[in-house]
């Protein structure tokens, strides 16, 4: 065997270690669609329980909520309605529809569960805040996608823009609110209940603080991916 094939058959790849390289350098390839995609699916699957209930598909429904059930505190008086008299009810119109009282640890419970009737309408497996969160994100990165095709670059939010933009107004609204209920109102803070439009608002410059900080980084990074897999496998 000359000294070229010698060379040749010491860096050859294993089939099974071909397709692996592949497929991750498809996945760095289109992370961006791979990323919209996620996200979208999961805003998408959020929706979809009002939709179902509506239809008649009670079952479908319930396991979806269900699935949503550990990331999400579901509380009706928090989260959108679809098909009803309104798209959202404030703590004091859910307990008058509902004789639910939202403030106490059966109430809350209780809120949970509910996901709506004929008259009230039938919520999302996800609050208000995070379906702005995830909202936002998705619109963020649709957005990305569309400048990122123009081929100009886009500059990562400092982290500090990321703090005052992103993260300070949705951790002050959303801690606010915490500590002035029970459990938690051990300060004398007079009680506050936060909005649909504030928890949309705060959410949504969340999730697109988010995408504006990460997508930069990352695409760097993809772009660092695919040429490592470039130059290891002489494509």
């Amino acid at each position: 065997m000359t000294s070229e094939g010698s060379e040749a058959g010491r860096y050859a790849l294993p089939a099974g270690s071909r397709i692996g390289k592949r497929l991750t350098y498809a996945a760095a390839t289109h992370w961006l669609a791979i990323c919209c995609a996620v996200i979208g699916s999961y805003v998408g699957l959020a929706v979809a329980p009002a939709v179902l209930l509506k239809l008649g598909f009670v079952r479908s429904a319930a396991l979806i909520y269900r699935l949503y059930w550990p990331v999400c505190h579901q509380f009706a008086y928090r989260s959108w309605f679809l098909f009803g008299a309104q798209f959202s009810y404030a703590a004091d119109e859910f307990m008058l529809a509902t004789g639910i009282d939202p403030y106490t640890a059966a109430g809350r419970l209780a809120s949970k569960n509910f996901a709506g009737d004929a008259v009230l309408g039938y919520k999302l497996a996800l609050c208000e805040r995070d379906i702005a969160i995830y909202g936002g994100m998705l619109l963020a990165s649709l957005a990305y996608a569309a400048w990122r095709s123009t081929g100009r670059e886009v500059v990562p939010l400092h982290w500090l823009g990321y703090g005052l933009l992103g993260v300070a107004p949705i951790a002050f609204d959303g801690v606010s609110q915490l500590l002035s209920q029970p459990p938690f109102d051990l300060f004398g803070l007079a009680l506050r209940e936060s909005t649909p439009l504030l928890r949309s608002l705060t959410g949504a410059l969340f999730g697109i603080a988010s995408i504006w900080m990460a997508y930069p980084h990352l695409d760097v990074w993809m772009q660092v991916v695919r040429e490592d897999l470039e130059e290891l496998t002489g494509a």
